[in-house]
């Protein structure tokens, strides 16, 4: 395909994209508590940047709602003028993650934490807008979000009920778009009639005192590049730091979903190169951080785009449409800016996923529900970092219970009973058997050597032979070669016959440091399979009923 061809088939896209963004850009700016014509840089030179390098023909990069809840508490603290310098620090530590190939470290971050970091952000950005939705102005300003909310709650009986009412109006049109008309971005009609009304507001041609953009931030220039504030500071590293794994998560969430719905697949390197020099680039445009935005990416596909030359368009599109008619979105009235936010806030929680985690696993679901409280009460940052630490404490926890199966045989050498799991109920195992085939699963390491060791000590015992098979034993570090020693020497104790079978020559190699592997190797002790022991052992392995692992695997 070339250049002209690429063109024509998605510069309708691009287009549809960029009326759609302009409008979502302004309103997640005015979010992350920067000003609008930020939000207009950002998606120009952000998304012209990203869609040069990109590694996905449908990623649509630009100011979003999961990066503005971290900007807008930045902002609160140490003022809007520091966001540039936050977004080309943040784009640096992308750039650094792209040169270390840090993304494979993603997995380290569960669906649990993302969600309840979802929830929360998506909370902080309906109620920032509280203040425009109910008409309130001049409420004293702190650094915390939710003391900000509270101070709205204290003054709620100064409420402006036509700003209220136009609010509501807007917010119910938006959701009744989507329903009526899925593939159509219902912003851009909305955010044109809004013009529209605030225009007649601020002429007086309707009995209606509205705030606007103007009324709020002044006049939105006409221009496409603003000298930003260079000081750095210590102070933006950590926030920088948190920016740019949010980003590299939405970039990367975004360009799978897109990928499932075009049946393509994404250029990971090549989209975190451009993630990090769209960053970069907005910064010294004078933009804010950016990320992929999902509901963009959609819509990118859904009007037709099969190339990143659509994104290319759009971005042109949005600088072209913002230097002619922005003098016109400065009429938007602040409650429909309000409207739209609180639509795309509601439109971040995906309900599902809350009910399938409440439903199958509800330690995921409270752990969500911490993270989006940390995220609502501290800060964003706090939350996916606290929520990820714990996340990984629970799953470490339950890598060391220790998983094993154990197959009981009887004084008649058959299976008097077969175990799979990480625990041995009490009285469990009955005295006076023939032979324990343990097998560890998984991994023999620091995490869960103690658990192993512990099940010989306590819970393993009235046996004669005991056979430990590893062939399901895939890693195993110095921990597990000293758990391996000293459960031989807890067998060795009791007088029992042990062997060994099922060692693959990873495992093997770690266990010739063992002084107890190579005596049972000299001994003749350690084979190849199970089911030669059991012969040994008088077992008639044809009758044997092994579970199916044994069949297929020896």
């Amino acid at each position: 395909m070339n250049f002209l061809e690429k063109i024509k088939m998605n510069w309708k896209s691009g287009i549809t994209v960029s009326l759609a963004s302009i409008p979502l850009s302004i309103s997640l700016a005015i979010a992350s508590h920067a000003t609008p014509l930020q939000g207009i840089l950002t998606a120009v030179w952000a998304g012209l940047i990203a869609s040069l390098f990109a590694g996905s023909d449908f990623n649509v990069v630009g100011p979003t709602g999961a990066l503005s809840g971290i900007l807008a508490t930045f902002a609160l603290v140490y003022g809007a003028a520091y966001l540039p310098a936050l977004a080309i620090i943040a784009g640096i530590f992308v750039i650094i993650a792209y040169l270390f190939k840090l993304e494979r470290y993603l997995v380290f971050i569960p669906a649990s934490a993302l969600h309840g970091f979802t929830l929360g952000v998506a909370f902080i950005i309906a109620f920032n807008e509280f203040n425009f939705a109910l008409g309130l102005n001049n409420l004293p300003n702190h650094t915390k979000f939710i003391d900000n909310l509270i101070e709205s709650f204290k003054h709620v009986s100064l409420i402006s009920w036509p700003t209220f009412i136009t609010f509501a109006i807007f917010l119910v049109a938006l959701f009744a778009l989507v329903k009526k008309f899925p593939k159509f971005p219902g912003v851009i009609v909305l955010a044109a009639s809004g013009i529209i009304l605030g225009y007649l507001s601020s002429i007086k041609q309707i009995p209606l005192a509205l705030q606007t953009l103007e009324s709020k931030f002044g006049a939105i220039p006409q221009i496409l590049l603003q000298m930003p504030h260079f000081t750095f500071g210590t102070f933006v590293i950590v926030p920088a730091l948190a920016i740019a794994l949010i980003a590299i998560l939405e970039t990367m969430i975004s360009a799978k979903i897109a990928d499932g719905m075009t049946k393509t697949k994404h250029n990971k390197r090549k989209e975190m190169l451009a993630l990090g020099l769209a960053n970069i680039g907005s910064g010294f445009m004078g933009g804010i951080p950016a990320t992929a935005a999902l509901a963009r990416t959609s819509l990118n596909i859904k009007t037709g785009a099969n190339n990143r030359a659509s994104s290319t368009i759009s971005s042109i599109s949005i600088a072209l449409i913002s230097v002619i008619l922005i003098p016109y979105f400065k009429y938007i009235p602040l409650a429909v800016i309000a409207a739209i936010l609180v639509f795309v806030a509601v439109r971040m929680v995906e309900s599902e996923n809350f009910f399938r985690m409440f439903t199958i696993d509800k330690k995921s679901f409270f752990l969500s529900l911490l993270v989006a409280g940390i995220t609502i009460y501290q800060d964003p940052i706090t939350g996916i970092v606290l929520g990820t630490a714990i996340a990984l404490l629970i799953f470490m926890n339950r890598l060391s219970h220790g998983q094993f199966e154990l197959i009981i045989n009887n004084k008649e050498r058959k299976i008097a009973k077969t175990i799979i799991g990480d625990t041995i109920k009490p009285n469990e195992i009955s005295a006076d058997l023939h032979t324990l085939v343990y097998s560890i699963e998984g991994e023999l390491a620091y995490l869960n050597a103690q658990s192993h060791i512990s099940r010989f000590e306590n819970d393993l015992n009235g046996y004669e032979n005991i056979i430990l098979r590893f062939r399901s034993l895939y890693f195993i570090d110095m921990d597990g070669v000293d758990a391996f020693n000293e459960i031989v020497e807890i067998i060795d104790r009791q007088h029992k016959k042990i062997f060994l079978t099922g060692i693959n020559p990873l495992i093997e190699k770690m266990l010739l440091s063992s002084k107890s592997y190579v005596r049972l190797l000299k001994e003749g002790r350690v084979f190849e399979k199970t089911e030669n022991v059991l012969t040994l052992l008088g077992f008639d392995v044809a009758k044997y009923q092994k579970p199916s692992q044994f069949i297929t695997e020896e």
